[in-house]
């Protein structure tokens, strides 16, 4: 099943392509990370599968439904956290929850969702006004899982929370997830993005141009790894035959430790190499191209097939 389909989506403003020729599926039950630098776009989409705003061409599709046409029966399975959400300053966190709890008609405890927050009952009772930008961006959390809804829209999630709060809400997304919610989280801490999406969408110039899992875009650039290798003798020699290996890109030493910069597919080779030519090797690690640097890749330069 897919949960968001977006299918040869553009919106122009005027002369301006916000968002071309976009084709997306999200499948249902799945995190969706959703990145791109400022500009990219990803506010102008994240405001199409709302229905907020009407594309000037294609059509949009949210839990099998068509945002335009059924659009309140999609909102009434949604949740949404904004980027930059403003709260009532003069209504207590409890009162924004009960207030999004009778907007849904749902009968969510209020208190029971303040608490998977990290929102405390005097928190609760204390005026939106007072709060930091950290328990401002939990209440709005809050008020997007009322419902239990099957697809959350998480725009900029992390956005004032200390690590302790960025981490507790990574357990939340996973206990959604687990729920069976699917989840289309926009971010740009890419880290946050990385430790809880299954897939990735990266838009640049409102273009779609990767859409896959984390592993999946490191083999499309042929993104190398890193192997880490401490050793008690290092042969300047085997360093030498090392750097003679094909699909080897880079080889650096400090001392003992050899940093072999090459594809994923030669890393036994690289070992084996070192082996036979002397080096006593005591411990090796892998490092992998992180998601920042695969984002890199894809905005800052056009990726060959």
């Amino acid at each position: 099943m897919t949960a968001i389909r977006l299918d040869g989506v553009t919106k122009r403003y005027g002369t301006v392509t916000a968002v071309n020729d976009l084709s997306l599926e999200v499948k249902e039950g799945e995190v969706f990370g959703f990145l791109g630098p400022n500009g990219a776009g990803k506010s102008t989409t994240i405001n199409l599968i709302l229905d907020f705003i009407r594309p000037t061409e294609g059509t949009v599709e949210v839990l099998g439904r068509d945002a335009q046409e059924e659009s309140v029966a999609v909102r009434e399975r949604t949740g949404v956290l904004p980027e930059g959400f403003s709260v009532y300053n003069r209504l207590t966190g409890r009162q924004h929850i009960e207030f999004a709890i009778e907007s849904k008609e749902t009968n969510d405890d209020p208190d029971e969702l303040l608490d998977r927050v990290g929102l405390s009952a005097d928190d609760a009772a204390r005026k939106a006004g007072g709060y930091s930008k950290g328990m401002a961006q939990r209440l709005a959390f809050a008020m997007a899982l009322v419902g239990d809804p099957d697809l959350l829209i998480l725009d900029e999630p992390s956005t004032g929370l200390d690590p302790k709060g960025a981490r507790e809400m990574r357990e939340i997304v996973r206990r959604e997830k687990n729920r069976g919610a699917t989840i289309f989280f926009s971010s740009h801490i890419l880290g946050q993005v990385e430790a809880v999406c299954d897939r990735v969408g990266i838009l640049r110039d409102g273009e779609l141009v990767a859409e896959d899992s984390i592993e999946g875009l490191r083999e499309t650039v042929g993104g190398d790894t890193t192997l880490v290798i401490d050793t008690t003798s290092l042969p300047s020699d085997a360093v030498e035959e090392v750097r003679k290996i094909d699909g080897v890109t880079g080889v650096n030493r400090d001392g003992n430790t050899l940093f072999v910069t090459c594809e994923t597919n030669v890393k036994t080779t690289v070992i084996a190499t070192l082996e036979n030519a002397g080096a006593d090797i005591e411990d090796f690690d892998t490092e992998e191209a992180s998601l920042e640097d695969l984002f890199m890749t894809y905005t800052e330069a056009e990726v060959k097939a």
